[in-house]
C-alpha cells in the first residue's frame, strides 16, 4: 500500500510540472562553462522603494535576488563583489502573445466536429483549445549574465510565465512562480569549479 501511494505522488507531482505554465528559453552555457567562473555580484543595485509601492516591479525585485543567489549558491558560486568574474542583471517585462490556434491546440482538437481515428472529441476538451487559442499576457524575466572584464553577456535565460489573472496581485503566487521559474531557468547552468 505504501509503495502505491509512493507512485501515485510521484506521478501527480510529474504531471504538475508538465502541466505548468513557466516557459524558460535557455542560450547555451558552453561559454560560459569555458570561463571557469566562480564569484559574480549584481550589476545594478536593489530597486529602493521609499513609498512602499505594491506595484509588482518592487515585490519581484528581493525575490528574483534572492532565488537567483540561491540556485547560483547552491551551485557552488560565491556572491563576491570584490573578486566578481560575472555579473547577474535582470529585465522585467509584461507581454502580450497570440494563444495557439484551437485545431493546434491538445493534438488537433478543435471545435468543428470531423472524422479522427481512435479519437474522442468531448466540451472540455474543446473549451481547453479555445481557450488557449486567444491572446495570453505574460510575466518575462530575461536573467543576463556578463563579463565583468568588459561587460560582454556570457549567458542569458528568458523565463515566461502566463497571467491568469491580470487583475489580482497575488505575492505569494507571484513568489512561488519566481521561485519555481528561476530554479528551471538556471537548471542547465553547470557547477562552479
Amino acid at each position: 500500500m505504501r509503495s502505491i501511494q509512493l507512485l501515485a505522488t510521484l506521478l501527480l507531482s510529474l504531471s504538475m510540472v508538465a502541466c505548468s505554465t513557466i516557459e524558460t528559453r535557455t542560450e547555451n552555457t558552453d561559454t560560459f562553462a569555458a570561463a571557469n567562473y566562480k564569484y559574480f555580484k549584481w550589476r545594478s543595485e536593489p530597486l529602493a522603494n521609499p513609498g512602499g509601492s505594491a506595484d509588482p516591479l518592487y515585490t519581484m525585485d528581493p525575490v528574483i535576488r534572492q532565488q537567483v543567489n540561491a540556485q547560483l549558491a547552491q551551485k557552488g558560486y560565491v556572491l563576491d563583489p570584490e573578486r566578481a568574474q560575472f555579473s547577474v542583471d535582470y529585465l522585467q517585462a509584461t507581454a502580450l502573445r497570440q494563444g495557439v490556434l484551437s485545431q493546434d491546440a491538445n493534438n488537433g482538437i478543435d471545435p468543428i466536429p470531423s472524422a479522427r481515428p481512435n479519437r474522442q472529441i468531448n466540451q472540455a476538451m474543446v473549451d481547453n483549445a479555445n481557450a488557449l487559442a486567444g491572446v495570453q499576457t505574460t510575466n518575462n524575466i530575461a536573467i543576463q549574465f556578463n563579463k565583468v572584464s568588459n561587460n560582454e553577456e556570457v549567458w542569458r535565460v528568458v523565463i515566461t510565465k502566463i497571467v491568469e489573472d491580470v487583475n489580482r496581485i497575488d505575492t505569494a503566487t507571484m513568489e512561488k512562480n519566481i521561485a519555481k521559474g528561476i530554479k528551471k531557468g538556471l537548471g542547465d547552468l553547470p557547477d562552479a569549479r
